[in-house]
């Protein structure tokens, strides 16, 4: 389903993108972080909270280690923004990190969490739950990005046949 270079290949993509945001997000000002645009985590700032939350819990759920703080769905997770930058960039290398010391027998087998969303424990292929991981970052990314450029502010190009370094 998927192999140990598609995941390290994700999350050097996942780094480059989030360094991209996060020249974005210096851009703007708290009002502008925060107004309401009508996603559906609102702001720029809840969508950017959220994602870093999503990533930190799939983390302690792949890796074992703990899981973020915050209320579910992590909208607050930080309120300031260079507290959210550091944890941004230490959670980027962890993912990093993780990904470098995958072998193809991490990928196999099941996975075991309970999930707050639906109040139970859930059982999926450790594959499936990757490739959710991956595609969770790029579908809340996207929802960034759209904030942005309707914002009018520049974004970076996005695509990953793109990355510097890609292959």
């Amino acid at each position: 389903m998927i192999t140990v270079e598609f995941c390290k290949v994700m999350s050097r993509y996942n780094a480059w993108q989030n360094e991209g945001l996060e020249q974005a997000m210096l851009a703007l000002n708290q009002t502008e972080l925060r107004k309401d645009r009508k996603a559906f985590f609102g702001s720029i700032w809840s969508t950017a909270n959220h994602l870093l939350w999503g990533d930190k819990m799939w983390l302690s759920r792949l890796s074992g280690g703990p899981p973020p703080g915050g209320t579910p769905g992590g909208l607050d997770l930080h309120s300031e923004l260079q507290p959210f930058l550091d944890d941004r960039r230490r959670t980027d290398g962890h993912i990093t990190r993780w990904a470098g010391r995958l072998t193809h027998v991490d990928l196999v087998g099941p996975l075991t969490w309970y999930s707050g969303l639906s109040g139970r424990n859930v059982t999926q292929s450790k594959a499936m739950c990757i490739m959710h991981f991956f595609n969770h970052q790029t579908h809340h990314r996207g929802q960034i990005h759209a904030m942005l450029t309707a914002a009018g502010h520049k974004t970076m190009i996005s695509d990953l046949a793109f990355m510097p370094e890609a292959f």
